[in-house]
């Protein structure tokens, strides 16, 4: 079987203008970006027309979010947007929907946060009920489903039920277990819970840092969302240390070793890291 190519993400997060949105899209493309990707968060770009206008600025990028956070949205009024915005970006947009993890964003939408596993049983139900009335629709838009996240429960479902499984940055953070091992246990939930779609899946991993020296490394997302020293942080498959050479080695032997071969790029890195994706197409 032939090697799944790389694809390359870049998450943007604020539009200002219609005129500053339209050129940061055409900038990720001309860096080279495959997939132009929407946080979901309170303060932050609105998903769906950001994604809708950006469709406008480059006819080669796919649009998706990353991830919608399935406790704001009721499952028709998702189903509406998905379908208009897969329609209106011509077949280009990627839902990716998770259960959301902020719980100041909850409470300021006057939610309950609720327990890990509520917040899971609300992601697979809005997935099942878009599911259904997009199936209902006319034309059966069909756009691929990303889940993302780094729990056990998150990830089997993911295995059964999408088709691109996003890994976050904590996906490498188990306590007492390599960065590298602690990634590779996690792919293995998944690949149990697939069974044999396991092959048919895209796997994603979060680019949380980029530099070719360690005193170029921007840690400040990373260390937000793990909580280690940034010693330890050096160690995680999302901080990419190197030459591009070097860094292009390294996500070759991911692809080998793990299946990883969809990368999303948090905007801060995005022209840092820019010049890997030459190396691996």
């Amino acid at each position: 079987m032939p090697e799944r190519p790389f694809r390359f993400g870049v998450a943007l997060t604020a539009v200002r203008s219609r005129a500053s949105w339209l050129e940061q899209v055409r900038r990720a493309a001309d860096l080279g970006y495959d997939v132009l990707q929407i946080p979901d968060h309170l303060g932050l770009a609105a998903p769906f027309p950001a994604l809708v206008a950006a469709a406008e600025a480059t006819s080669t990028m796919r649009l998706g979010t990353f991830v919608l956070n399935a406790a704001l949205y009721h499952p028709w009024v998702l189903a509406r947007d998905v379908a208009d915005t897969y329609r209106l970006t011509g077949g280009r947009f990627e839902w990716g929907l998770g259960t959301g993890y902020l719980e100041h964003e909850f409470a300021a939408a006057g939610l309950p946060f609720g327990s890990g596993a509520e917040r899971l049983r609300r992601l697979a139900e809005t997935l099942r009920e878009v599911r259904e009335r997009l199936a209902a629709e006319p034309d059966r838009p069909e756009p691929p489903v990303l889940l993302a996240g780094a729990g056990r429960r998150l990830l089997e479902l993911a295995g059964r039920e999408a088709d691109i499984v996003g890994f976050s940055i904590q996906a490498a953070v188990s306590p007492g277990v390599s960065p590298e091992r602690a990634l590779g246990d996690r792919i293995g939930v998944v690949r149990a819970a697939a069974g044999d779609r396991f092959a048919g899946l895209e796997l994603n991993l979060i680019v949380g840092a980029v530099g070719r020296e360690r005193s170029e490394l921007d840690l400040t997302i990373a260390r937000a969302a793990t909580g280690l020293p940034d010693d330890e942080l050096l160690g995680l498959p999302s901080v990419l240390c190197g030459s591009k050479e070097e860094i292009a080695d390294r996500l070759r032997r991911y692809r080998e070793q793990f299946g990883l071969t969809y990368y999303g790029v948090l905007e801060p890195h995005m022209t840092a890291f820019a010049p890997v994706i030459p190396l691996l197409r």
